[in-house]
């Protein structure tokens, strides 16, 4: 009696879990437009703003499915095929974020800069729209062309508000963030100290630059030793599945249950290395 209680139980668990995403769609909904809009951020982030979540996500499946075939063509393992395939279909994420975190690293020396000239243009007496304007011009590279929008985008509606969001939605970074909203204030009520608080965010800006900066290079050989030694008993395990007895060994079930299992650790270890060594990133609080 016991037993088929909890197998109606089950079933009945089941089916609720079927049908949710027609009893409730707003709830599969709202999560969904999470992970999209947390994909689109990263993009953004990355320097790819005209890139869509949808193609991302189809070229992450087109590049698992290249390395699920060359794989198979080479080794002729399943097991191994299916756990390369894995690999590739996290490799563009990887190579996302990775570029998202150089962009971050290059533009954490920039900003300092870039107030400067903020300050230099409210000390000459321009208007303070005119002054993030003339960014599009002096501005590091890597932000001319958000800065370029942000000026024909003032230049044809006259809100400064409107388009410095627009900008801080094109930039995506959390020191552009209390750039813009610490010059939104100073267009609202007026802002006598404006240059004296500009002043002193670029110097604790390059304050914390410098100390990341010495940090990461002292991180950076421990982080190549680890990521070394995820990478080689792979290496290992290809050199010998070109060998036939060894491709007949690990197309057996024992022989996929050893590499689901080693590529279970290399990711859990990989993942576990990455967030012990990450410092601290600054949060968006002015999305």
């Amino acid at each position: 009696m016991i037993a088929g209680i909890g197998l109606g139980g089950a079933l009945g668990i089941g089916v609720l879990l079927i049908a949710s995403p027609f009893l409730w769609p707003g709830l599969e909904q709202r999560r969904r437009d999470r992970l999209g809009d947390g994909l689109r951020r990263r993009l953004v982030q990355a320097g790819m703003p005209r890139l869509a979540p949808s193609a991302f996500l189809a070229a992450s499946l087109l590049v698992a499915l290249v390395f699920f075939a060359v794989s198979q063509a080479v080794f002729g393992v399943q097991a191994l095929s299916a756990a390369l395939a894995t690999v590739g279909c996290w490799l563009p994420w990887s190579l996302v974020s990775w570029r998202a975190a150089a962009r971050a690293k290059a533009n954490r020396t920039l900003w300092p800069d870039l107030v400067d000239q903020l300050v230099s243009a409210v000390r000459s007496g321009l208007a303070l729209p005119d002054g993030v304007a003339a960014l599009a011009e002096t501005a590091p590279l890597s932000t001319r062309e958000a800065f370029a929008v942000f000026e024909k985008d003032y230049r044809s509606s006259g809100l400064f508000s409107p388009a410095a969001d627009r900008l801080k939605a094109a930039l995506a970074d959390p020191v552009a963030d209390r750039i813009i909203e610490t010059l939104k204030m100073a267009r609202k009520v007026g802002g006598g100290e404006l240059v004296t608080v500009l002043k002193a965010l670029a110097a604790s800006l390059r304050d914390d630059a410098a100390v990341r900066s010495e940090i990461e290079a002292r991180q950076s050989w421990t982080v190549g030793a680890a990521r070394l030694g995820v990478v080689a008993p792979w290496l290992v395990l290809a050199l010998l599945a070109t060998r036939p007895e060894a491709s007949v060994a690990y197309n057996t079930p024992a022989g996929a249950v050893v590499i689901v299992i080693g590529l279970v650790v290399s990711l859990v270890a990989y993942r576990l290395m990455l967030a012990i060594g990450r410092l601290p990133e600054e949060r968006r609080w002015f999305r």
